[in-house]
Protein backbone atom coordinates (compact mmCIF):
# COMPACT_ATOMS: atom_id res chain seq x y z
CA UNK A 1 0.00 0.00 0.00
CA UNK A 2 2.84 2.43 0.58
CA UNK A 3 4.70 1.56 -2.50
CA UNK A 4 0.98 2.15 -4.35
CA UNK A 5 1.00 5.57 -2.54
CA UNK A 6 4.47 7.01 -3.20
CA UNK A 7 4.13 6.14 -7.09
CA UNK A 8 0.99 7.52 -6.72
CA UNK A 9 2.32 10.75 -4.93
CA UNK A 10 5.16 10.92 -7.78
CA UNK A 11 3.13 10.26 -10.93
CA UNK A 12 0.92 13.54 -10.09
CA UNK A 13 3.95 15.31 -8.44
CA UNK A 14 3.03 18.11 -10.66
CA UNK A 15 -0.13 18.79 -8.50
CA UNK A 16 2.27 20.03 -5.79
CA UNK A 17 4.12 22.97 -4.74
CA UNK A 18 7.49 22.35 -4.23
CA UNK A 19 10.04 24.87 -2.10
CA UNK A 20 11.09 26.87 -5.85
CA UNK A 21 7.70 26.58 -7.45
CA UNK A 22 4.92 27.49 -4.33
CA UNK A 23 2.11 27.63 -6.70
CA UNK A 24 1.19 24.53 -9.32
CA UNK A 25 -0.97 24.19 -12.44
CA UNK A 26 -2.65 21.17 -13.49
CA UNK A 27 -3.56 21.42 -16.96
CA UNK A 28 -7.43 21.40 -17.62
CA UNK A 29 -7.65 22.20 -13.74
CA UNK A 30 -6.65 26.24 -14.51
CA UNK A 31 -8.67 28.44 -11.84
CA UNK A 32 -8.89 32.15 -12.07
CA UNK A 33 -8.94 34.26 -9.42
CA UNK A 34 -10.08 37.65 -8.89
CA UNK A 35 -8.81 39.84 -5.84
CA UNK A 36 -10.17 43.42 -5.29
CA UNK A 37 -7.25 45.77 -4.67
CA UNK A 38 -9.30 49.07 -4.71
CA UNK A 39 -10.40 50.61 -1.02
CA UNK A 40 -12.10 50.22 0.56
CA UNK A 41 -12.94 46.79 0.65
CA UNK A 42 -16.02 47.37 2.95
CA UNK A 43 -16.94 49.33 5.72
CA UNK A 44 -14.17 49.08 8.60
CA UNK A 45 -15.13 46.01 11.26
CA UNK A 46 -14.35 46.40 14.76
CA UNK A 47 -15.88 44.20 17.70
CA UNK A 48 -14.40 44.96 20.87
CA UNK A 49 -12.92 42.14 22.85
CA UNK A 50 -14.99 40.16 25.47
CA UNK A 51 -14.06 40.48 29.00
CA UNK A 52 -12.43 37.16 29.83
CA UNK A 53 -10.74 36.39 33.15
CA UNK A 54 -6.95 36.23 34.48
CA UNK A 55 -6.90 32.29 33.42
CA UNK A 56 -8.46 32.93 29.75
CA UNK A 57 -6.06 36.09 29.25
CA UNK A 58 -3.42 34.11 30.24
CA UNK A 59 -4.16 31.42 27.86
CA UNK A 60 -4.97 33.80 25.07
CA UNK A 61 -1.23 35.11 25.23
CA UNK A 62 -0.07 31.51 24.96
CA UNK A 63 -2.13 30.80 22.01
CA UNK A 64 -1.00 34.22 20.01
CA UNK A 65 2.62 33.85 21.23
CA UNK A 66 2.64 30.34 19.27
CA UNK A 67 0.65 31.77 15.95
CA UNK A 68 3.15 34.61 15.76
CA UNK A 69 6.24 31.92 16.22
CA UNK A 70 4.57 29.91 13.40
CA UNK A 71 4.23 32.92 11.34
CA UNK A 72 0.45 32.98 10.97
CA UNK A 73 0.10 36.10 13.22
CA UNK A 74 2.46 39.27 13.21
CA UNK A 75 2.47 42.50 15.21
CA UNK A 76 0.82 45.45 13.57
CA UNK A 77 2.58 48.72 13.43
CA UNK A 78 0.77 51.93 15.24
CA UNK A 79 0.45 53.08 11.71
CA UNK A 80 -0.85 50.46 10.00
CA UNK A 81 -4.42 50.55 9.14
CA UNK A 82 -6.65 47.06 9.90
CA UNK A 83 -9.83 46.00 8.07
CA UNK A 84 -11.05 44.13 10.48
CA UNK A 85 -10.97 43.09 14.50
CA UNK A 86 -13.21 40.43 15.76
CA UNK A 87 -13.23 39.37 19.33
CA UNK A 88 -11.81 35.87 20.35
CA UNK A 89 -12.94 33.77 23.55
CA UNK A 90 -11.12 30.90 25.51
CA UNK A 91 -12.97 27.09 25.69
CA UNK A 92 -11.72 24.64 27.97
CA UNK A 93 -12.00 21.20 27.02
CA UNK A 94 -10.18 18.53 29.32
CA UNK A 95 -8.18 21.25 30.85
CA UNK A 96 -6.74 22.09 27.35
CA UNK A 97 -7.52 25.85 26.17
CA UNK A 98 -8.57 26.49 22.62
CA UNK A 99 -8.64 29.80 20.72
CA UNK A 100 -12.12 30.44 19.17
CA UNK A 101 -13.05 33.38 16.88
CA UNK A 102 -16.00 35.23 16.75
CA UNK A 103 -16.72 35.20 12.75
CA UNK A 104 -20.42 35.93 12.95
CA UNK A 105 -20.34 39.88 11.86
CA UNK A 106 -17.87 39.01 8.92
CA UNK A 107 -21.32 36.33 7.11
CA UNK A 108 -22.99 39.84 5.95
CA UNK A 109 -19.17 41.02 4.65
CA UNK A 110 -18.72 37.32 2.90
CA UNK A 111 -22.27 37.65 1.04
CA UNK A 112 -21.79 41.79 -0.04
CA UNK A 113 -18.51 40.69 -1.96
CA UNK A 114 -19.89 37.56 -3.31
CA UNK A 115 -17.61 35.02 -1.75
CA UNK A 116 -19.06 31.84 -2.29
CA UNK A 117 -19.31 28.84 1.14
CA UNK A 118 -19.01 25.37 0.64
Amino acid sequence: MKEYLIEILFQYRDAFASYNEPLRVIEGHEVEIMINLKRPYHPPLRIPAYPDSPRAREALETHINELMKLGVLRKIGHNEEVEITIPVIITWHNDKSRMVGDLRALIPILFQTGTQFL
